[in-house]
C-alpha cells in the first residue's frame, strides 16, 4: 500500500504547490504586462504562456536530447503531441466548467467578440503549423532536422506579432497589489520580475516532481512509458495553464484565461516540435497520429466557434469529449 500512498501524496502536494505558485505567477506577470504596456492579450499569449509552457518543453527536451535509447526519445515525441491534445480538449473544457462553477456568463459584448476574433486567428495559425507537424511525421528525408529552425522562427514571428501593439484597454485594468509589495500602489518592475521568476522556478520544480511521480506510478500500474507520455504526462505538464485559467476566471478575466491557452498552444506547435526534429527521426506511429487527428479536429471546431462568435460555455465543456474519444480509440485499437 505504501508503494502507492507516497507517490499519490507527492502528486497531490505538487498540485497544491503549482496552484499556489500560479497565484503568484499570474499576479506578477500582469504587473509586468502593465509596466511594459503589453496589453492583456499579449500578457496571456506570450508572457504567461511562455512561463507556464516551461514544464512540457523541458520534458520534451530532456527526453529527446538526453534520452538513453529510442524508447526514451519516443516519450519526448509523445509529450510533444500530447501537450496540444490536452490543451485543445481538457484545458478549454476546464474554462467552460470554471465559468459554470463561478456562475459567470460567457463574455459576449462587442469588445469580447473582437478579442475572440483575434484568438480565432491564433487557432488558424496553430492548425496550419500543426498539420505541417503531422505531415513531417509521415515522411523521411535528409534535411528534415533543419526544419526545426523554421518552427522556431514561426514562434518568433508569432511573438513579434503579439507584442508589437501596446496596451489595448482590455479586461483586468484593476490589478491586485503585487504580492511581494502589497502596500505599493504601483510596484517596481524589478520586484514584479523577481516574483514572476521565483514563481516560474517553483512551478517548474513542482511540475517535475508531479511528472516524476507519474513515472513512478505508471510501471506499478502496468502502464507502458509511451502511453504514459500520451495519456498522463501532458495532463501533468499542462497543470500551470489549467491553474492559470481557473485563477483568471475566478477573477473575471476570461479573455486572459483563453489567451493563455492559445499562446501555450502556439508554443506546443513549434518549440517541442523543433526539439523533436533536431534529435529524433520524428516518425509518428498510430497512437501519435490518432492524438494529432483529434487535436486537429478540436482546433478546427474552436476556430469556427471563435470566428463565428458562436462559442459558449457548453461548447467549451464539450471539448473534453475529444480527449475521451482519443482514449477510447487507443483502447479500442489496442
Amino acid at each position: 500500500m505504501t508503494d502507492y500512498l507516497v507517490p499519490i501524496a507527492l502528486l497531490l502536494g505538487a498540485a497544491v504547490v503549482i496552484y499556489l505558485s500560479c497565484e503568484f505567477f499570474v499576479n506578477g506577470v500582469e504587473w509586468i504586462g502593465r509596466k511594459l504596456d503589453f496589453g492583456q492579450k499579449a500578457v496571456g499569449t506570450v508572457l504567461a504562456a511562455f512561463g507556464t509552457a516551461l514544464p512540457e518543453s523541458v520534458v520534451t527536451l530532456v527526453a529527446v536530447a538526453f534520452g538513453k535509447d529510442a524508447a526514451h526519445k519516443q516519450i519526448g515525441v509523445g509529450a510533444a503531441l500530447g501537450g496540444p491534445l490536452v490543451l485543445a480538449t481538457v484545458a478549454y473544457a476546464v474554462v467552460g466548467w470554471s465559468l459554470y462553477a463561478t456562475k459567470r456568463p460567457y463574455p459576449g459584448n462587442d469588445a469580447d467578440r473582437r478579442a475572440f476574433g483575434h484568438l480565432s486567428r491564433d487557432q488558424g495559425w496553430f492548425l496550419c503549423i500543426f498539420l505541417v507537424k503531422l505531415g513531417l511525421g509521415l515522411v523521411a528525408f535528409t534535411i528534415k532536422p533543419w526544419l526545426g529552425i523554421a518552427f522556431l522562427a514561426a514562434y518568433g514571428l508569432y511573438v513579434w506579432k503579439e507584442t508589437r501593439t501596446g496596451g489595448d484597454g482590455e479586461e483586468g485594468e484593476d490589478l491586485e497589489p503585487l504580492k511581494l509589495q502589497p502596500k505599493a500602489a504601483v510596484p517596481s518592475l524589478a520586484m514584479a520580475f523577481l516574483q514572476t521568476g521565483i514563481a516560474v522556478a517553483v512551478i517548474y520544480l513542482a511540475s517535475r516532481l508531479f511528472v516524476s511521480q507519474i513515472g513512478v506510478l505508471g510501471p506499478r500500474l502496468g502502464v507502458p512509458p509511451q502511453l504514459l507520455a500520451l495519456f498522463v504526462s501532458p495532463i501533468a505538464t499542462e497543470l500551470p495553464e489549467t491553474m492559470n485559467a481557473i485563477i483568471w476566471i475566478r477573477q473575471g478575466k476570461v479573455r486572459l484565461a483563453l489567451a493563455n491557452i492559445s499562446g501555450a498552444m502556439m508554443i506546443q506547435a513549434t518549440i517541442p516540435t523543433a526539439f523533436g526534429l533536431f534529435w529524433t527521426p520524428w516518425r509518428l506511429d498510430a497512437p501519435l497520429l490518432i492524438a494529432g487527428g483529434v487535436t486537429a479536429v478540436a482546433i478546427a471546431v474552436l476556430f469556427a466557434a471563435f470566428r463565428s462568435g458562436r462559442a459558449h460555455r457548453g461548447l467549451l465543456c464539450a471539448m473534453a469529449l475529444g480527449y475521451l474519444a482519443f482514449v477510447g480509440a487507443i483502447v479500442a485499437f489496442g
